[in-house]
C-alpha cells in the first residue's frame, strides 16, 4: 500500500479505495444495494471496493471506478485521500474489518455511467445508481455510506480538500 501521513496497516483488515464522484452540477454518485441476507435493508454507497493483492490505493480507486462505471480519471484527477473510515460490518453473513480509503474526483463533462464492469456480486446486489445533491443528501430518510456523507461532503466540495486527511465514520 503507498505510502501516506499516518497510514497503518492492521493485520487481516480489508483494505478498500473508495471514490466520491461528483458530476459538473455537484452531484454525487451513489449505487443503491442490499445485502442478500438482509434484503429487506437497502443503502447507497460511493463507488469503490476492496484492494487486489499487491495494489495501491489509487490504483485501486482508478480501478474500481473504470469497472463500476465505465469512466477513465487521469490519476492527477484524484484528491486524497481525503477521508478515512475504519468500519466493521457483515455482508452475506461474513464479518469485514475494513479501512475505506476516500478519494474525491469531480467531472467537467457529461457523466454517463456504465456498469459493464460489474462483477457477478455487485450485479447481484447493486439496485441502480442515481446523483445526489447535497439538499438530496441531507434531506433523505435512506442509509448512506458514509453515515458522514450529508454532513462533510457540501464543505469538502465547497472549500476543495485541504490535503489533510480526516477520519470519519
Amino acid at each position: 500500500m503507498e505510502s501516506l501521513p499516518g497510514a497503518q496497516t492492521r493485520p487481516g483488515v480489508r483494505v478498500a479505495a473508495r471514490v466520491l464522484l461528483v458530476d459538473a452540477q455537484q452531484r454525487l454518485l451513489l449505487f443503491h444495494g442490499v445485502d442478500p441476507h438482509v434484503p429487506d435493508a437497502s443503502f447507497w454507497f460511493t463507488a469503490g471496493g476492496g484492494l487486489e493483492p499487491g495494489e495501491e490505493l489509487l490504483d485501486g480507486a482508478l480501478r474500481e471506478l473504470r469497472e463500476e462505471t465505465g469512466m477513465q480519471v487521469p490519476p492527477d484527477r484524484m484528491a486524497g485521500p481525503v477521508w478515512l473510515r475504519r468500519v466493521r460490518f457483515s455482508f452475506e453473513g461474513v464479518e469485514y474489518d475494513s479501512d475505506e480509503w476516500f478519494y474525491l474526483t469531480t467531472l467537467t463533462d457529461a457523466a454517463v455511467v456504465d456498469t459493464g464492469g460489474f462483477t457477478e456480486l455487485e450485479n447481484r446486489t447493486v439496485r441502480g445508481h442515481r446523483w445526489w445533491s447535497a439538499d438530496d443528501l441531507r434531506g433523505t430518510t435512506e442509509t448512506l455510506y458514509p453515515l458522514q456523507l450529508a454532513e462533510l461532503l457540501p464543505g469538502l466540495l465547497a472549500d476543495g480538500w485541504d490535503g489533510q486527511l480526516r477520519l470519519i465514520d
